[in-house]
């Protein structure tokens, strides 16, 4: 199994309690998701993350295919960082660690996606063909919806 690895980093002109409070709430992922992925919760989002929450939620990631996506939030360091991994959905494994790093004018805001590819040989030619692409598309739209709620906080 091949293992892919995905970092996106983005600096934050807001306090890392002003961030985590942004993002440790699951509430929020909505608003950070573009609507190209038909984003649907299959049950209300809460406020507040736990360890051991499992999120389900329908997703169209690709050729406006409906799949379900349940991940699992593994590990909290208050005001720092969180891990999710997918308990089942598009990928063969996905573990996201959010990790948030206080700096002088603001927060850096680090994402490292570790995953790996479905379907053998067929999966790793979609992935160098339009899903990492996609992928990067998908953290470019949240860095913007991140940036317009830290402009306005």
């Amino acid at each position: 199994m091949k293992i892919y690895t995905l970092t996106s980093t983005q600096h934050l002109p807001i306090s890392r309690q002003q961030a985590w409070e942004f993002l440790s709430n699951p509430s929020q992922l909505e608003n950070i998701t573009s609507s190209d992925l038909s984003f649907q919760p299959l049950a209300p989002l809460p406020e507040v993350m736990e360890v051991g929450m499992i999120f389900r939620f329908q997703i169209k990631p690709f050729l406006g295919i409906r799949m379900n996506w349940h991940t699992e939030i593994t590990h909290i360091e208050e005001g720092s960082m969180f891990i999710d991994i997918q308990r089942s959905g598009p990928f063969r494994y996905w573990q996201h660690e959010h990790r948030l790093i206080e700096k002088a004018d603001g927060v850096e805001m680090r994402d490292t996606v570790n995953y790996a590819m479905p379907f053998s040989v067929f999966g790793e030619i979609a992935h160098r063909v339009f899903i990492r692409k996609k992928l990067e598309d998908i953290f470019e739209y949240r860095k913007q919806a991140i940036a317009s709620y830290s402009e306005n906080n």
